[in-house]
């Protein structure tokens, strides 16, 4: 089931299981320590997948002079069931809707750079170093 919300809307157990899943995956799973919890939250859509009152799938949208997705993550157990691209088309389409940006950002994984071109991302640098993961800049027009 997706769910939709801006923070204020998030329920005190829904933000649970959000930062949650982000540390099982972002600190514990790729042994990075960093500050997860930032700004960017009270800003941004929350975009969730849940089954069985389990969130399964995550990502975050806001707008900083250019929109942007971020922290997207599928749940381990429920990777290779195109939940990421699913994600991935969901985010797109409410940017779509509610903006008239053209530009949409993603700084992605290196290692995730075939799967970001898969639904219309370009790679835009070298890559880069974010809490010590390879990482790339890659945009999107809108309308592609």
């Amino acid at each position: 089931m997706w769910t939709v919300k801006t923070f204020s809307e998030l329920s005190t157990l829904e933000l649970f299981h959000i930062y949650r899943l982000r540390n099982e995956v972002f600190i514990v799973e790729q042994e990075c320590v960093y500050q997860d919890i930032d700004d960017i939250d009270l800003k941004a859509t929350h975009l969730m997948i849940w089954q069985a009152n389990q969130l399964i799938a995550y990502c975050r949208i806001y707008n900083d002079e250019v929109y942007h997705i971020g922290r997207v993550i599928v749940e381990r157990t429920h990777r290779n069931k195109q939940l990421g691209r699913q994600l991935l088309t969901e985010a797109l389409r409410i940017i779509s809707q509610e903006n008239t940006e053209t530009v949409i950002q993603i700084s992605a994984q290196a290692h995730l750079e075939h799967f970001y071109e898969s639904v219309g991302f370009q790679r835009i640098s070298d890559v880069y170093l974010e809490d010590d993961i390879p990482h790339i800049l890659m945009v999107k027009n809108k309308d592609t």
